[in-house]
C-alpha cells in the first residue's frame, strides 16, 4: 500500500488530547499554517470559547512531546436531514509531519467523537486553492457534496 495518504508506522508515537489556554502558542502556530493567522492572547481566547461550548472540541495531535497537528469540531443540528451533523471547521498538519498519517489519524477521531455525539454525518470545507487536501480527503474516503459561498459582514 504505497499510497501517499496511507496510514503508517509513524502513529505509534502520535498522541491525542483536548487543547487547553496553555497551547495558545501552538495553536496561534498552526492556524497561521493554515492561512489564518493570530496573536497569542487570540488564540487563547479561541481556546476558551471552545471549551465553555459543549457542541464543539479542539485537538491537538503531538508526537515525541511536540504539537504537530490540530482539529477542530462543531456539532450542529441540520434542519434539512433532521439530524446533528458533525463539522470538521479546522485541519491542519505541521509540514515537516505531513506523510506520517497524522491527518488521517485527526479525521478517524472525528468520526469517533461525531458518532459518540449522536451525528448522523461528517462533513469538512476546505478552500477551492486546497488541491492536495482535496486529494488528501477523497483518499479518507470524503466526497465532494456542495458548494459554499461565503459573504464577510465585517468585524462583529
Amino acid at each position: 500500500m504505497g499510497h501517499a495518504f496511507s496510514p503508517n508506522r509513524y502513529l505509534q508515537d502520535v498522541d491525542l488530547r483536548n487543547a487547553v489556554p496553555a497551547d495558545a502558542d501552538d495553536v496561534a502556530q498552526l492556524l497561521a499554517e493554515l492561512g489564518y493567522p493570530c496573536e497569542l492572547a487570540d488564540a487563547a481566547e479561541r481556546i476558551s470559547m471552545i471549551l465553555a461550548n459543549d457542541r464543539q472540541a479542539l485537538v491537538l495531535a503531538r508526537r515525541e512531546g511536540a504539537v504537530c497537528g490540530l482539529m477542530a469540531l462543531d456539532f450542529m443540528y441540520y434542519l434539512p436531514l433532521g439530524t446533528t451533523t458533525c463539522r470538521v471547521t479546522a485541519l491542519v498538519v505541521t509540514p515537516n509531519a505531513q506523510g506520517m498519517g497524522i491527518g488521517r489519524h485527526l479525521l478517524k477521531e472525528a468520526e469517533r467523537r461525531a458518532r459518540a455525539g449522536g451525528a448522523a454525518r461528517i462533513e469538512l470545507t476546505s478552500g477551492a486553492q486546497r488541491i492536495e487536501a482535496h486529494a488528501f480527503y477523497q483518499a479518507c474516503g470524503y466526497s465532494g457534496s456542495s458548494v459554499r459561498f461565503v459573504k464577510p459582514l465585517g468585524s462583529a
